[in-house]
């Protein structure tokens, strides 16, 4: 700083003597610069915009009276009364989300060592048990989250890590060959549809996957894995393929399992009847699941129910992109984890239930909306949502019809759509 201002000051006196030079050399006298026009009449210099009102006028206007001049000084203090009155608000803001911030890593913490200690040792036993279920109702512990879900969702299909590492050596021979070549006939046993899952559409969602997180960008440190784990799927599923909205849900597993066992655990997630409805698009299946949802709307919400019947608003118009991405795309990443928590141990039908806890949670705000406003707010979710509002809404959400529960539900319109008695379901009239 020193060494600056003598530059400075240096500088300034060779400027300085510039003039004298000038005068020696051509005989001419050289005019000394004019003083800054700055107004020197006032006590102090303003330190914001908020202080200028406390400024005389320029002296080519009339001067303020006592009265004014008063005035303004009333106006000033009160703006900084304002002003540290929401600097107080403020740090009291800032205080109570550290002091929740702080309980939450307490128990956090707290909650890491019984399920690894307890539960985790003993799962057949207490899995089931209240205290662990209602443990799991406040989320799981970043740490035991990946294993909780792989032992929840199981493994039905028996899938291996060398089962996968050969499904991923023929999708890579897949891809060598496609970009070898670019006729059809010269890749046996590959169709049109094959050629474009594996190659255009993952190669497409993997960069459009999380992409405020660069994780999953290309060169990022999961791209290589998603796509492995997406390619191995398609050759593994070929019956299923690849379809837009997998790839979150293979983001969320490598986010919290290694390479193989997010592998295992996609590929039982999507063996599920409702995951396999939906990416099969199966439009008959999809429709029951629809039909269902509309008879817990209208218990739940009929109000809202009604409002969106007058717009003829159907439940596939939001309800698709939150059950392809597991709300993964749809809400923030902690949100959809913690939502994926509870799906993992009620199954399907907890999907439905965030679904509806999500329309009470807007619901003020979508009664006072028309078609298209509802659509786009659906489909594009505000940011600041929380977990505690959301999961308070979902706890208020009976999923009870009369006596009937979800399954129960579920099952009757089955039968009414098989037997094309549309009348017994209020989800399906008209």
């Amino acid at each position: 700083m020193v060494v600056l201002f003598l530059a400075f000051e240096g500088s300034a006196k060779s400027i300085s003597h510039q003039p004298c030079e000038y005068e020696a050399r051509t005989g001419r006298t050289c005019k000394p610069p004019l003083q800054s026009s700055r107004r020197k009449n006032f006590e102090f210099e303003p330190l914001s915009t908020t202080a200028l009102i406390l400024e005389d006028r320029p002296s080519n206007l009339p001067a303020k009276s006592v009265e004014e001049a008063l005035r303004h000084r009333q106006e000033y203090d009160e703006m900084v009364a304002e002003a540290k009155k929401r600097e107080i608000k403020d740090a009291h803001k800032r205080k109570k989300i550290m002091k929740e911030r702080f309980k939450q890593e307490e128990n956090i913490a707290s909650a890491m060592v019984i399920w690894i200690n307890e539960i985790l040792p003993n799962w057949e036993v207490m899995r089931s048990t209240r205290r662990v279920r209602e443990l799991w109702w406040q989320g799981l512990p970043p740490s035991v989250r990946g294993k909780v879900w792989s032992l929840a969702v199981g493994n039905e299909l028996n899938i291996t890590p060398e089962l996968y590492e050969i499904f991923l050596s023929r999708a890579k021979e897949r891809w060598k060959s496609f970009s070898e070549t670019s006729s059809e006939n010269d890749t046996e046993g590959v169709s049109v549809a094959d050629r474009e899952a594996s190659l255009e559409l993952i190669k497409l969602d993997i960069s459009r996957t999380f992409p405020s997180l660069y994780i999953f960008q290309k060169g990022g440190p999961y791209h290589d894995v998603l796509h492995s784990i997406l390619g191995a799927y398609t050759c593994y599923r070929p019956d299923v393929g690849y379809v837009q909205g997998m790839s979150f849900i293979a983001a969320v597993l490598i986010l919290n399992l290694e390479e193989a066992d997010a592998f295992i655990a996609f590929a039982n997630l999507l063996n599920k009847p409702c995951q396999l409805a939906f990416f099969r698009v199966d439009h008959s299946m999809m429709l029951k699941y629809f039909a269902t949802f509309e008879v817990f709307f209208e218990e739940n919400l009929s109000k809202l129910f009604l409002h969106f019947k007058s717009y003829s608003l159907t439940p596939d118009i939001y309800l698709i992109d939150w059950i392809f991405t597991l709300y993964s795309k749809s809400l923030p990443l902690d949100l959809a984890c913690r939502v994926w928590d509870v799906f993992c141990r009620d199954g399907e039908e907890f999907l439905f239930r965030t679904g509806l806890g999500i329309l009470r949670l807007y619901e003020d705000i979508l009664l006072q909306m028309d078609f298209i406003h509802i659509a786009q707010f659906l489909t594009k979710l505000p940011e600041d949502i929380t977990s505690e509002k959301l999961f308070s809404c979902i706890a208020a959400i009976q999923m009870q019809n009369s006596t009937k529960k979800w399954t129960q539900v579920f099952a009757s319109v089955m039968k009414d759509i098989k037997e094309g008695d549309k009348n017994n379901s209020p989800a399906l009239k008209g």
